[in-house]
Order: structure tokens, then sequence, then C-alpha cells
């Protein structure tokens, strides 16, 4: 099996430490670090004396011509799928994305689409921080009643968004749900905790017929998700409470290692 030439879009704490996990496979070669120009210098620093790293290059666009990587990888955020993700695609390269919740402006998954189209490719939505996608999707085939995502955190949490509007968050007692309705307008008012809705909801029954429901709690010391769903398959009911990454508490540890799994598969003998 050949070498996987990798340019990965981003280089903050899930981009290094996706570069980290998979130094030691020889079939994987991250050949290309893609950062919004003037940020160049903060990767190379990272990655200076590393013997891994040597032939990596810190570039601001996704290089073309005989440069042109096997697979692009974003661990950026929402704006780097228009930036580099969509174009990427036009020109056959396939993509793994770890922003789903950007998915929640149906015009953006359209031109995902379009874009595979266009290059004969295709795009790959990571699982990031929940589990059980796989047997959701297959669910699906047969047909899903209903699907209700529960997202839960400490109050403080929740500081920075539209939740501060609603509740007390300094000084919560109790729990309390702030929000409830579809995915789609999950996403919306809340962005940066998007990405599990979406998932699910991409997976299953879609953003407008997943409802979501949103908890500060201060009973809890840790972010726990999760769902359950119901259809032609049977039950199921899926509860993660995720570690985070230490290079960023705002980050699960699990959105990282399902960047390692997709990469790892993508040259193992048997892929899992």
């Amino acid at each position: 099996m050949t070498t996987q030439r990798i340019a990965m879009v981003g280089f903050g704490a899930i981009g290094r430490s996706v570069f980290d996990l998979v130094a030691d496979e020889p079939r994987l070669s991250i050949t290309h670090i893609i950062v919004p120009a003037g940020n160049e210098e903060n990767a190379r620093q990272y990655l200076a004396g590393r013997p891994d790293a040597s032939a990596v290059q810190v570039v601001s666009a996704v290089p073309s011509g005989q440069a042109k990587p096997d697979l692009l990888v974003e661990c950026a955020g929402h704006s780097a799928i228009e930036a580099h993700v969509l174009p990427s695609l036009k020109a056959g390269i396939p993509c793994m994305v770890v922003s789903i919740g950007a998915l929640s402006d149906a015009a953006l998954a359209e031109q995902l689409e379009a874009a595979a189209k266009a290059g004969d490719t295709q795009v790959h939505l990571l699982s990031g921080a929940i589990g059980g996608i796989d047997a959701l999707a297959s669910a699906r085939v047969a047909g899903l009643d209903s699907v209700t995502y529960i997202g839960r955190k400490p109050p403080l949490g929740w500081l920075g968004t539209p939740a501060e509007e609603i509740l007390d968050l300094h000084n919560l007692k109790e729990k309390a749900m702030f929000f409830g309705g579809s995915a789609r307008d999950a996403a919306r008012l809340y962005p940066k905790n998007a990405n599990v809705a979406a998932t699910l909801s991409l997976a299953g029954l879609g953003l407008d017929n997943t409802t979501v429901q949103l908890w500060a709690d201060p009973a809890v010391t840790e972010n726990i998700h999760y769902y359950e769903a119901l259809g032609a398959f049977g039950f199921m009911g899926v509860t993660l409470k995720g570690k985070p990454l230490a290079a960023n508490p705002k980050t699960s540890a699990l959105t990282v290692y399902s960047v390692v799994r997709a990469l790892k598969n993508r040259v193992a003998l048997i892929a899992v």
C-alpha cells in the first residue's frame, strides 16, 4: 500500500495532536500544514527540531500540481470549509471534515456535494466527539422514527453563548434546560457546540427532524452527550462523557482520536 500524502488545514490543538499521533505511521505522511497567512511561524516553531517534521511545509494555501496531496484533512473551523475544502474537492482531492456544525447551513452541504461531484471524489464527515454513528446510520436504512440529542455541561461551560441571557450561569443551583428545538436551530444559536448535533442529524433524520435539548447542570463536571433513536431496528441510547483535550479544554479528546482513526483506516490492511 502506498504512502498517503496529507495536507492538514489548521494547526491548533486538534491539528497538533493529530500530527503527534500519526507521526509513527510510515504510510501516513503529513506533507503540508495550511494555516492563515501570517501564522506560519507559529507552526514552524512547533515543528522545529523534530526529525519527523523535517520535510513538512507550512503554507497558506492547498498545494497543486505535483505537490497536490492525496488527502486534505480539515481541523481548522467552519471558515476553512469554504476557503480550502470546497476548492480541494473540485480539484479532485478527497477531504475529511471535522467541523460538521458548519453543515447546519444547508447551502454549504449542497456546495460540498456539488464540489465532490465536480472533482469525482468524496468528502468524509468525521464522527468527532460522539460515538455510535455507524449504528445510527445503519438504523436509518430500515427507517428511523425519532432521534433526540441531550447535551449537558457545567453552567460555566455555556458562558459566551445565548444561554447567558436565559440563565444566571454563575449562580445556578439546579439543572435547567435553556434550549429545546431542532438541530438546525441549535447549530444556528450555538455554533461552537453544534458539531455533535449536526453529526447525529446527518447520520439520522436530518437537521430539521432531529430534536435537541441543551442543559446547564451544576451537578456535572464534564460535558455529557446522550442521544436516543427509535425506529424499525428497535431502540438505542448512547451516553458519552468525554474528557477534554489537554491542550484545549473546550475540545473533546475523542475528536482528535476520530481523525486519527480515519487516517489510519485509509492505510490499514484491516479497517474497522
